[in-house]
């Protein structure tokens, strides 16, 4: 039976190699969800020969865990005799907790960002006082604020990307609040035309009757472009925009799955799955950019094991 390869590449919350005596545990099961490799290995960076069967069951799942770490994995993982397919894997501690960037460091490796948290704080230094409350009172909602933010300078649109769109984040409104797994920001009214015109590429799937899972919703696009972690904007253009604006109020979110069906049974019926999770939404939306070959997923901060 010919046979392919899978380069298997074990990385931690820091975006680095585990260290290469790491033992792992790495289970393979193929598309008929047979088990053909189960064992435990010291490496992280490990090649693996699987059969290759030229059907369905090449479609391989590949999942793997260390001592104290939560199990990650990837499907499918569609090999070929003729090439090597990587895999790309990040396993956090159980443990963990978020590692932010300072303001300072913002300041110099993102400007872009800088200047939307600065946006109607009045000043420098109100702007970074209101980023270090974010970080300290609301850790999750600012690791998701970097979620969306990162994904979304990343996702292009026929005219620029969708950050570059955005104008003014909305920080202290009990109707709009920051979460755990969305926040609300005004953005340029072209950003709808350009999305739905993106829409009409292929690029995102529109979500019929928004209003029903977003209160107040006219239209809401998702983008298909991974199987998990995709960037979902939902536009309210019946909110008034700002004084001597012309802005539409969005509310950009990342949930798990790419299919409609599973993302409103998982992740809306409350007391089912709760609410998307920063930590979960960073190892998805890395894992799936490297697996699709695009810019590495690198929000400012990272995430390490918990002191004590």
């Amino acid at each position: 039976m010919a046979t392919a390869k899978i380069l298997i590449n074990l990385y931690d919350g820091t975006r680095q190699l585990l260290p290469p005596a790491t033992r792992a545990l790495l289970t393979v099961t193929d598309g008929n969800k047979q088990v053909v490799f189960r064992d435990f290995l010291k490496a992280s960076t490990i090649t693996l020969d699987v059969p290759f069967y030229d059907n369905l069951r090449d479609q391989y799942t590949v999942l793997a865990s260390t001592d104290g770490s939560i199990t990650a994995g990837f499907f499918p993982v569609n090999v070929s005799p003729k090439i090597i397919r990587p895999v790309f894997l990040m396993l956090l501690p159980r443990k963990s907790e978020f590692n932010f960037a300072t303001w300072k460091d913002l300041q110099q490796h993102s400007p872009r960002l800088v200047e939307l948290f600065s946006q109607g704080a009045g000043d420098s230094t109100k702007a970074q006082q209101r980023y270090e409350d974010l970080m300290e009172g609301q850790a999750p909602s600012l690791a998701c604020l970097f979620n969306i933010l990162t994904a979304s300078r990343d996702l292009h649109l026929p005219q620029s990307t969708v950050l570059d769109y955005f104008r003014l984040l909305v920080w202290e409104n009990p109707r709009f609040p920051m979460k755990q797994d969305k926040f609300y920001v005004w953005a340029e009214p072209e950003l709808l035309n350009q999305v739905k015109l993106a829409s009409s590429q292929g690029a995102f799937a529109e979500e019929k009757n928004p209003n029903i899972l977003h209160e107040g919703a006219t239209c809401s696009y998702k983008q298909i472009q991974f199987g998990e972690a995709n960037v979902q904007l939902t536009f309210h253009e019946n909110d008034p925009s700002p004084a001597g604006t012309r802005w539409v109020l969005v509310e950009p979110d990342i949930d798990y799955f790419q299919d409609l069906v599973a993302h409103t049974m998982l992740e809306v019926i409350p007391g089912f799955f709760g609410l998307t999770d920063p930590k979960s939404v960073y190892v998805l939306r890395w894992i799936a950019g490297h697996q699709a070959n695009t810019p590495q997923f690198n929000p400012p901060y990272t995430i390490r094991e918990a002191a004590g």
